[in-house]
């Protein structure tokens, strides 16, 4: 048993040989450079993270034309869905995690793309399976559940118009975003915060990383999404206050999205404070304000009185009351986007 892993070692460092003189002869020469830091940051060692000094290279890419940093995002995707290697798999969503992260604004712009291009969508890989040792079938959950997280991660940053976590964004922009957030009308307001929510759902489903034995690799994905979690929560953080600020303004089929969407939240409070070590006062802060929104939304107004959510049904017949008049009155008020919280709308 103990040959098995040597073996599968040697065949790892073969193939990734191999992938690298194949790109030698066959890649464009004026793009050789970064098909080769794409190959060597993304080898089949299940032991290793990707080389910082690849992964730099390929992001400095990201300061070149859209041309070459759409040939390195594409190359990136092909090699992602070509392979079977759950390490090179692995690898690959590390990679572009950093690209969030830390890359410039044209190379998240093309990695963006891909999810949401009405074509083939690159980060589906939840058939994907490695069971070539226990260790490559442990590192496909994490590669199945990683790849969906970013795509939320895409979309969520998409909804909100810039990435969270991002570098890039500027030291100013808890204060930018308060302010853009105080403009939002509620359904924008409440989109937003539906996409946070499912973004935190699908963190608070992150594989048991005790069965993986420290290794590098989940070690590392632990870390960059515990680093989108921070992000995200003090994200849902600005959005909730705004909320609070609204309550008296919200119409009853708003209070209900509202409710079951910090309902969805609540419900992973276990699994998070399980997930993550960190201590903080902001999310004692935004624990304390869903629950203070849900208390002052009140029973009459979401709940039938008996403690338990309307039906469907009932929901439906108080939407269609309320929405006769609020719709004739939203006619008027839609056409005037106020930034002040202080106006209903």
């Amino acid at each position: 048993m103990g040959r098995i892993p040597i073996l599968w070692d040697i065949i790892g460092i073969i193939k990734d040989k191999a992938s690298q003189s194949k790109a030698a002869l066959f890649s464009d020469p004026k793009t050789l450079s970064l098909h080769l830091a794409l190959l060597r940051a993304t080898t089949h060692d299940p032991f290793t993270l990707p080389d910082p000094r690849h992964l730099d290279a390929l992001l400095a890419s990201g300061h070149t034309s859209r041309a070459i940093v759409s040939t390195v995002v594409e190359a990136l995707m092909d090699r992602l869905q070509t392979t079977r290697d759950a390490s090179v798999a692995l690898k690959c969503l590390i990679t572009a995690h950093h690209i969030v992260k830390r890359g410039s604004f044209i190379l998240q712009d093309q990695l963006s793309v891909y999810p949401s291009n009405g074509g083939r969508n690159y980060l589906k890989l939840s058939d994907f399976r490695d069971n070539t040792t226990s260790l490559t079938w442990e590192l496909s959950s994490w590669v199945r559940w990683y790849a969906l997280y970013l795509e939320n991660l895409l979309q969520t940053s998409r909804i909100l118009g810039f990435f969270i976590s991002s570098n890039s964004s500027s030291a100013d922009k808890d204060e930018e975003q308060e302010e853009k957030v105080s403009s939002l009308i509620n359904s924008q307001l409440l989109n937003e915060i539906n996409y946070l929510v499912n973004l935190t759902e699908q963190f608070s489903k992150m594989p048991d990383s005790s069965h993986a034995d420290g290794n590098l690799l989940v070690e590392e994905v632990a870390g960059l999404v515990g680093e989108d979690y921070l992000s995200s929560i003090n994200e849902v953080s600005i959005r909730v206050g705004e909320f609070k600020e609204r309550l008296s303004c919200l119409s009853f089929s708003d209070s209900v999205e509202l409710v079951l969407g910090l309902k969805r939240l609540e419900d992973c409070k276990e699994r998070l404070s399980a997930l993550s070590q960190m201590k903080n006062v902001l999310f004692e802060t935004v624990w304390h304000s869903i629950s203070e929104i849900k208390d002052q939304i009140g029973n009459d107004k979401v709940y039938g009185g008996g403690g338990s959510l309307l039906s469907t049904g009932s929901i439906k017949n108080k939407v269609s009351e309320s929405s006769r008049y609020g719709e004739r009155v939203l006619k008027l008020a839609d056409s005037v986007k106020f930034s002040s919280i202080r106006f209903c709308f």
